[in-house]
């Protein structure tokens, strides 16, 4: 029983290093992320840095949505340009 609970919160939640290792960044950055208030979000649970695997993946959707490459809706190329403001004297 405790294998399993253990395995559960092993899968759940991921420290600073493995969370960088899951998004492919540096352990540095996210560190930096973090203190900025920056990045995916992030808790303590004791002394240690914790990341929620399924907020890590809201987070890099959310990135992908704000992203006029990914988001057709954000693109500036398919949007009308804007008409002049006429200035009177």
């Amino acid at each position: 029983m405790h294998e399993q609970i253990t395995s559960t919160h092993e899968a759940a939640f991921l420290n600073l290093n493995k969370a960088a290792e899951y998004l492919g960044i540096s352990p540095n950055t996210l560190y930096v992320w973090r203190h900025r208030r920056q990045g995916p979000p992030s808790f303590r649970m004791g002394r240690r840095v914790m990341y929620r695997i399924s907020a890590l993946d809201e987070w890099v959707i959310a990135q992908e949505q704000a992203d006029s490459r990914s988001n057709t809706a954000l693109n500036p190329l398919i949007q009308k340009p804007m008409k002049r403001a006429v200035r009177t004297p």
